[in-house]
């Protein structure tokens, strides 16, 4: 009796704000995040800001953002999604009610410690920024470095690393909880570290993320490291 009828997108872009609210009112956006990069809808690699958007469109999902977030009164990190079509066409499509993963590259474009202020928020305090106050500075990339074999249709790597070695350098940033003799279980996310990285230009950028992408290292088990550089 009744048809549910959604819009088909074909080849979109996925772009996401990072927005912050506090418990007085005010809200703020920190710009945007580029999460096209995708497997089995899957985000595999970030990038911040977009280098698909321009800054007028930039600006007005920023205001959307800040809407959005300012009408249902919202209080803590959050991201509004959005899809871009081939004909610069945005369409709303959720809102993360929590930190992401990829909040990593929004801190390094920014220079704004996402989880300190998200503890702030929960304390009462109201926001140390306004929103002519945030401001970026250079490109952010983040690589999810999982554990799957790429080489066999990403099929899940578990068991012992026999070695791990972070990669080091200007703009170069790990997160992760994993050592040399840590065990991968077989129940859980496979993702095994976050590599994130900082320059002040596309083709540095570029540049220093096939360098840290080359210089880390994890043995013993599969990862999608060769995966990320073919993408690079």
């Amino acid at each position: 009796a009744e048809i549910f009828l959604e819009k088909c997108i074909v080849n979109p872009r996925h772009i996401e704000m990072q927005v912050l609210g506090d418990h007085h009112g005010n809200v703020i956006h920190l710009f945007e995040r580029d999460c096209s990069i995708q497997r089995r809808h899957q985000k595999l690699i970030e990038i911040a800001p977009s280098p698909q958007l321009n800054d007028q469109q930039r600006a007005v999902l920023g205001d959307l953002a800040v809407r959005a977030a300012t009408a249902v009164g919202y209080q803590n990190a959050g991201t509004v999604e959005f899809l871009l079509d081939a004909n610069n066409d945005f369409y709303f499509m959720e809102m993360n009610t929590r930190l992401q993963v990829e909040h990593t590259v929004t801190e390094q474009i920014t220079g704004i410690d996402i989880v300190r202020e998200q503890i702030r928020i929960a304390a009462g305090l109201p926001l140390r920024y306004r929103q002519d106050e945030v401001q970026r500075r250079g490109y952010a990339m983040e690589f999810r470095i999982n554990a799957e074999d790429p080489k066999n249709d990403f099929l899940p790597s578990f068991g012992r690393i026999t070695r791990y070695f972070a990669p080091g350098g200007p703009g170069v940033r790990t997160d992760g909880a994993i050592y040399t003799g840590y065990v991968i279980p077989p129940y859980y996310d496979s993702l095994c570290v976050k590599l994130t990285i900082w320059a002040l230009t596309w083709e540095e950028l570029l540049d220093r993320s096939r360098r840290a992408l080359q210089d880390i290292g994890v043995y013993g088990v599969k990862t999608t490291i060769p995966y990320h550089l073919e993408i690079i």
